[in-house]
Formats: structure tokens, sequence, C-alpha cells
């Protein structure tokens, strides 16, 4: 092993294996495609009738199909910014309570995080759906996806924020200590503010993770855009096609948030400020002499 590398380099035998290898995998594949395309059509999945509601604006459908899935996009977006708009908050104060907590309520907090982070997101959906009406709290489908994607994702949230916090060199505490901040203030003026810096692409990976999930609110009727995509596959019978367009909107808004992401991380990168050379550090703890 050298060169930095975790194998060794294959030799002329071990390259022609993998040649061989590559055009066979690529030969299947180009032959399941083939198969794939070929029962669709014979199916007649390629229809015109199939995709013009989608793409021709001179079929019938093609103005109430948009409208329909405008505003299931509309109520995705609704739900994904309100659980991201409570989760976030959530998330830091479970995560600053977490790290500031006595040993005697601790146990308590990391109990409850350890519970909602093993519940999956649809339960959670489905029990505040199920159980909280029951409790006379009737509310809009709205918010039953809201609660339980919040009551997931804060706790997750939490645990992104707290390895942030962690990753803070422990001098910066101290500091923060030796200048007289409480506990409250270090971590609201000092640890967190640096912290941000360092998940923040964690961060707003989350918040794409929370816009997916907002498509389980189909599951209770909610109208988002995938519960809209069924009720137009019912007049129009083209599951496939409607789904592919579902997908291509999802993954179009996924992907910008992600680019987001990384254009966050580059501009927290290049204003981060250089740390003071040594020569400026010595020659400013040094008091200037009157002459």
């Amino acid at each position: 092993m050298s060169g930095g590398h975790l194998y060794d380099a294959p030799g002329p035998r071990g390259r022609r294996r993998i040649r061989i290898a590559t055009v066979v995998a690529g030969l299947a594949l180009v032959g399941l495609a083939a198969l794939v395309v070929r029962r669709l059509a014979a199916n007649g999945q390629f229809a015109a009738a199939k995709w013009s509601p989608l793409f021709d604006p001179n079929d019938a459908n093609f103005a109430d199909l948009w409208r329909l899935f405008g505003g299931g996009l509309l109520h995705t977006l609704t739900a994904a910014a309100l659980a991201m708009s409570l989760s976030l908050p959530f998330g830091v104060l479970i995560a600053a309570t977490r790290i500031s907590a006595s040993r005697w309520y601790r146990g308590i907090i990391v109990g409850t995080v350890e519970i909602l982070r093993a519940v999956p997101v649809v339960i959670a959906i489905f029990f505040a759906y199920q159980v909280l009406p029951t409790y006379g709290l009737k509310l809009p489908l709205l918010w039953y996806i809201v609660i339980g994607l919040t009551a997931y994702n804060s706790v997750v949230i939490s645990e992104i924020v707290r390895a942030g916090i962690l990753a803070v060199p422990k001098g910066q505490s101290d500091a923060a200590a030796a200048l007289g901040l409480t506990r409250t203030q270090s971590m609201r003026f000092i640890l967190l503010p640096q912290a941000f810096r360092s998940m923040l692409p964690a961060l707003i990976s989350q918040l794409v993770v929370i816009l997916k999930d907002t498509s389980l609110g189909a599951f209770i009727a909610y109208e988002e855009l995938l519960r809209r995509g069924l009720i137009a596959i019912q007049t129009l019978h083209n599951p496939i096609q409607t789904y592919l367009v579902i997908a291509a909107i999802f993954i179009g808004i996924n992907y910008l948030a992600s680019r987001l992401a990384i254009y966050a991380e580059a501009r927290l990168s290049t204003r981060r400020p250089a740390p003071p050379s040594e020569d400026r550090q010595i020659n400013s703890s040094v008091p200037a002499t009157v002459p």
C-alpha cells in the first residue's frame, strides 16, 4: 500500500477484469432498460393521451391539472415552512438545554430525544392525527402534519446542533466564563454563532428531509402535492406519467435547496476571519511604553 491509497492498484489482469465487468454490467442495464421500454410501449404508456394532460397546453385537462398541482405544491410548501420554522428553534432549545442541564433532569431530556428519534415520522403524524382529537384538540389536517414533523425533526436537529456546539474548542467557553458571561450568554453569543457555521450544511440537508416528508400527509388525506397527484390519477388513469412529474418537481426543489447549502457553506468559509499572526498577538499583548 503506497501513495496514500487504501488498496493496491490493480495490475494488467485486474484492469482487464474490471473493464470486462463494466461492459457486462452496462450491457445488462441497457438490456433491462430496453425490456422496460418495450413493456411500457406494449401497455400503451407512451400514448399521447397519457402525456398530453401534463405537457400539451391544448389538452382540455392541462390547465385544471396544473392548477391542481399548483395548489398541492402550495400546501406542501406551507406544511414544510411551518415545520421548519418550529423544528429549528425547538431543536436549538433542546440542544442547549441538554448541554447545560443538571444531572437530575438531563436523563429525562436524553430519554425523550432517543424515543422521538426512534419513532418513524409517519407514526408521529398518525399519532397526532388519531390521538389529539380524542382529547378534544381538533385541528386542520395541516397542523397534524406539522406537529408530527416537528416532533421528529426537532430532536434530529437538536443532535446536529449539539454536535456543532461540542465541536467548538473548549477554550471559547472558558474565555466566556473568564469574561463574566453566564452560561446562557456564552451559549447565545459565543458558542451558537460559531457552531452554526460548521453545522449549516447539515441543517439545510435536514430541512430538505422535512420538505420530502410532507408527502406523508397524503396518508391522512391532506391535499399536498402527492395527494393531489393521486386525485388526478383517479380521473386520467396515468399513474406513471403523473408520478414522474411529481418526482421531477420534488427533485427540482430539493436540488435547489442542496445548492443553497453549498452556496451558504462557501459564503461562510470566505467570510471567516483569518486568525491573527503570532507576532500580532504578541505585539497586542505588550503595553505601549510612554517616552
